[in-house]
């Protein structure tokens, strides 16, 4: 629908590989793009680690400077009222020619308008073959 704009809650899968892209390599600022689909208070807690808006943009800034690709693959992405889950593996075209490959299952609760408030991921580092190296 012309004028809606997509969510975590409308599309959860869609979020999960357009946000990367967008994060890294888009022409927006970074506080632009996250806010897009998280809330103000957003809290990460990725395998243990506590991240608030200012560490994950902390974050963000160099890793901008390190890959040069990225690839999402979704296996699951379910969206239950206010939950949401999704099992699905990143990978990553680094500058220094490795890949990175993590899978990541991910549980969270949305906003009322939709946008992710919270979500708890674990995560692991898998063998990335040489099909899954992005090439540009």
């Amino acid at each position: 629908m012309a004028g809606t704009r997509t969510t975590p809650a409308t599309d959860l899968a869609g979020y999960l590989t357009r946000y990367p892209h967008e994060i890294a390599f888009g022409d927006e600022e970074p506080e632009t793009v996250m806010d897009r689909y998280h809330t103000s208070d957003y809290e990460l807690v990725n395998d243990g680690i506590v991240l608030d808006r200012k560490r994950l943009l902390d974050h963000i800034r160099p890793a901008r400077k390190r890959a040069t690709a990225v690839q999402v693959e979704v296996e699951v992405a379910i969206v239950d009222g206010d939950r949401v889950a999704a099992w699905y593996r990143l990978i990553a075209s680094m500058r220094k020619g490795s890949v990175i490959a993590t899978e990541i299952h991910m549980f969270g609760r949305l906003a009322d308008d939709g946008r992710l408030r919270r979500a708890t991921q674990l995560t692991r580092t898998i063998p990335a073959t040489d099909d899954q190296a992005i090439r540009l």
